[in-house]
């Protein structure tokens, strides 16, 4: 009876991010995942997003229950823990990265650079932080 109630189910997926070059551990780490590239890479108004809040200290987080498809990932080092990204003339204070770590120029890069295929059982993304100042 299982089998017939799971057969009908959109397959889903497990994806691990590991964190590289963090400045510190201090604060938290800010987590935007999205499947829409309107909502990239803040997440705001995209019901189907999935947000973490992890401690900073944490370098491996994983998100369940994936649906297959394409995605795209934020992540801040919110190193003062106010719930947002710093910033001074326009250029961030605290750390950030993305999926697939595209080339940063002027602001965000576009959901494209950044977007990764989830398709099988499990996939992993490697983000290196950045920090400007």
């Amino acid at each position: 009876m299982a089998a017939i109630v799971l057969g009908g189910a959109a397959p889903v997926s497990q994806l691990r991010v590991d964190i590289d070059q963090m400045r510190n551990s201090r604060g938290t780490l800010r987590l935007c995942l999205t499947a829409d590239p309107e909502n990239f890479p803040n997440c705001i108004d995209d019901a189907r997003a999935v947000t973490r809040s992890v401690a900073a200290s944490e370098r491996a987080i994983r998100f369940d229950g994936l649906p297959h498809g394409g995605y795209a990932l934020a992540v801040i080092h919110d190193e003062n823990d106010n719930a947002r990204l710093d910033t001074f003339a326009g250029i961030p204070r605290e750390g950030f990265g993305f999926s697939r770590n595209p080339r940063i120029g002027f602001g965000p890069p576009r959901f494209k650079s950044a977007r990764f295929a989830v398709e099988q059982a499990t996939a992993q993304q490697r983000v290196t932080m950045r920090y400007m100042l």
